[in-house]
Formats: structure tokens, C-alpha cells, sequence
């Protein structure tokens, strides 16, 4: 059976593409890539393949933490760690050198208690909590132990073992990325941690981010119905696409990276796209305004050329084929989205953890930040998130984040 291991590789854990994304940065391949890592989770949860799925956490900041092959030294990293020259702390005065505030403080907890689990080789987590950060609130009638990181809430239901377990600890961190290496340098990701292999410890709340007894929750035939509906919409849009489209984005990171940020315009708009041929005018438009206001800003007729120079370079890809290709491709990007939502749907159902949005009128219910679909034979993996739920709350000023202060208006 196909599986993802033939289609999803990350080599470092800084930045997984949304998946509707890789029809944008993946040419041929990349489209391909997305619709069969669909189809492989809808395989997962319908106990067809073997696979986990792991929570994306909502953490900050994201920790890598180990051993130092070079000096057999403990050290904590942000994500510099993947810099040229990987960037490390091994003492507290490191860490202040390079950090301060909140940050600095977090880094030097992990610095100082870490080392108790006894971690060998390199893994990455997602910081939950420090001292301070644990409150025990009453929200929509019942009381839990919450921490509040990033954008998300997390709720623990109170007198729960789970709740006493994180209230007995000075720290929490969630894993979810091992790295295997001779050096810093040459570090690979493998999807999970095995949190069995560390040591227990007084002062660290520790676990891993995944999901566990997928079969709780197979898909019915009716979803599953629902499920390849879409994907076979979206086969069918692909095979409308000119792959000399899909090449000239996938050669042109900045074409591409231009088309992605207008369409995340919509969604910190909390908004839908209009439909694609308008959608396509919009986007002409949208980057035409942009260089114009380069234009403007620049003091010399020269600067002003070299900025109609790169206008007219990327006008050049709109045309009619390629046009009638973006089409195309917007709608297929709607139905790998709309497969995805009803996946996500299935997999909230799986968390034992409350989540919620802090906002000015009170705490609204949300699910999780999204989640990673992981191929257990070879390890490789895809993020799905939905984007209108928690990319919209992550840039909405109406809600609240871990990091704001008190009596925030």
C-alpha cells in the first residue's frame, strides 16, 4: 500500500508547509504530495494503514534540547540551531548573552531542569508552562487547571490525576521531533520521541504530542464518502493543470510566496477567497499595487525602473494558459481544504485536553492548533490546520495571547 514515506519528507522541523500549499511550492510532485497524504490519513483513521497523529501544541518558544556530539555537553537551542553556524546555549550567562525577558528565562528553565530526563541523542519540544504560568479558573461553569503559552488555552479538568500531575511540576514541554546526527550540522528529523526511554522527574512535566487508539474514532461510510468526494474532485482539477504552470511557480519561490500572502490576506480577514477567476484578477492587482507602492518609495528614476523591471518579470506569468492553470488550482486548493476539515473534525474528537480562545468578551471554545499526520514506517509528515479557525485567531487583535498583559483593552 502507498503510504507517506513515498511522498512527505522534512528534513528539519522549523517550518512545515500548509498542506494546500505544497500545489503551490511542489510543482507536480508537491500536488500530488498533498492529495496522497490525504489519502493516506483518511486510510489511518478508517484502520486501512498504519500511521499515528500527533497534536500541534500551541507551545512558545519551541525548545531543542541534547546532547552536543561534538563535546558530549548538554544544551538547550532555539532555532538557530539549524544556522550556518548552529547557534547553542550550554550555561545560563549563554543565554543571557544572546536572549532576554521572557524568553531568556524560559531557556535557562529548560537549561536547568532538562537534563533530569536524561535525553540522549537531540529532541524538540514545545514549552507549556513555567512558574507562574498555571491558574486554576472557573470557565463556562467548570473549573480547571489552565496554562496559556501562545494563542490557545489549554484546560485541564481540576482534581483530575493529569491536573494534580502538572500542578506537582516546575515545567511542561510536549515533544514531537527527534534528530539523529554525527554533528549539529548534518542533524535529521524523525517524526515522535519516545518519552518512555526518559526518566521520570519531579520538576518536568513531560509527554509526547501524540494521538493515541485511532480506532475510536474510524470514519463511517458517509464521511469517508465525503472524504473522496473531494480528493476525487481534486485529481480531476490537477489533471486540468498545465504542469508547465506547476513548474514555473515551483521555479519561482517569490511568484509563489507572493500568491500564498495574498491568499493569507483572506484569512486574517476571517474571510473566504471570491471565486478563482476573480480570485486571479484580485491577485494581479494585489501584486501590481504592491510594486507601485515599491515604486513610490524609491527616491531615483533608476529605483523606480528596477521596481517596474521586477513588475513586468512577474506579469509575464499571467497568461492565458497559465491564467486558466490558476483557475484551477484555487479550486483544487478548495477541495484539499474542505477533505481536510472534515479530518480535522474527526481528530478533535480524539483530545482529552479543553482548549479555548481568551478574548475580550470571555472564552470561546476552539479546537486544537492542528495536527501532524505521521507515516510510522518512515517517519515523514504533513501538517493540517485549519487556517480560517486558528491562523484568523492567531492574527485577531480580539484575541488575547499568553504573552499579554493583564487588563489588555
Amino acid at each position: 500500500m502507498i503510504n507517506f514515506s513515498n511522498y512527505i519528507t522534512e528534513q528539519k522541523n522549523t517550518h512545515m508547509t500548509h498542506i494546500e500549499d505544497k500545489v503551490l511550492y511542489g510543482g507536480v510532485k508537491g500536488t500530488r504530495d498533498a492529495i496522497m497524504a490525504l489519502r493516506s490519513l483518511r486510510d489511518m483513521l478508517g484502520g486501512r494503514h498504519e500511521g499515528n497523529v500527533s497534536v500541534k501544541w500551541d507551545g512558545a518558544p519551541a525548545v531543542f534540547c541534547g546532547t552536543d556530539p561534538a563535546d558530549g555537553k548538554f544544551f538547550v537551542a532555539k532555532k538557530s540551531l539549524f544556522n550556518k553556524v548552529p547557534k547553542v546555549y550550554k550555561t545560563p550567562a549563554e543565554v543571557d548573552a544572546d536572549t532576554s525577558g521572557d524568553l531568556a528565562t524560559k531557556l535557562k528553565l529548560a537549561l536547568k531542569h532538562l537534563p533530569e530526563l536524561g535525553i540522549k541523542g537531540v529532541i524538540q519540544g514545545d514549552f507549556l508552562f513555567g512558574p507562574g504560568d498555571l491558574k486554576t479558573q472557573k470557565i463556562k461553569g467548570q473549573t480547571y487547571v489552565t496554562f496559556h503559552p501562545n494563542t490557545i488555552v489549554y484546560a485541564i479538568p481540576a482534581g483530575t490525576e493529569m491536573a494534580r500531575d502538572i500542578r506537582s511540576k516546575k515545567i511542561g514541554i510536549v515533544w514531537h521531533t527527534s534528530y539523529s546526527g554525527r554533528s549539529l550540522k548534518d542533524l535529521k528529523a524523525g517524526y515522535g520521541v519516545n518519552v518512555k526511554a526518559l526518566k521520570p522527574s519531579r520538576n518536568v512535566w513531560s509527554q509526547d504530542a501524540m494521538l493515541r487508539d485511532l480506532t475510536n474514532y474510524t470514519l463511517d461510510k458517509k464521511t469517508t464518502n465525503e472524504v473522496n468526494t473531494h480528493l476525487r474532485n481534486a485529481g480531476f482539477l490537477f489533471n486540468k493543470i498545465a504542469a508547465t504552470t506547476l513548474r514555473q511557480l515551483e521555479n519561482n519561490k517569490d511568484l509563489a510566496s507572493l500568491i500564498e500572502t495574498h491568499g493569507n490576506t483572506f484569512v486574517r480577514a476571517g474571510s473566504l477567497p471570491p471565486d478563482p477567476k476573480r480570485r486571479v484578477q484580485a491577485l494581479i492587482n494585489w501584486i501590481s499595487d504592491r510594486y507601485k507602492k515599491e515604486m513610490q518609495k524609491r527616491s531615483t528614476e533608476a529605483g523606480k525602473a528596477a521596481q517596474q523591471k521586477k513588475l513586468d518579470e512577474i506579469l509575464k506569468f499571467f497568461s492565458p494558459q497559465n491564467r486558466q492553470s490558476l483557475e484551477n488550482m484555487f479550486e483544487l486548493q478548495k477541495e484539499i481544504v474542505l477533505a481536510k476539515l472534515i479530518l480535522i473534525n474527526r481528530l478533535s474528537k480524539l483530545s482529552n485536553v479543553r482548549t479555548f480562545l481568551k478574548t475580550n468578551k470571555g472564552y470561546r471554545t476552539t479546537n486544537e492548533e492542528g495536527y501532524v499526520a505521521i507515516d510510522k514506517l518512515g517517519g515523514d509528515a504533513v501538517k493540517i490546520v485549519d487556517r480560517m479557525e486558528f491562523s484568523y485567531a492567531n492574527f485577531s487583535p480580539d484575541v488575547l495571547k499568553g504573552w499579554d498583559k493583564p487588563g489588555r483593552k
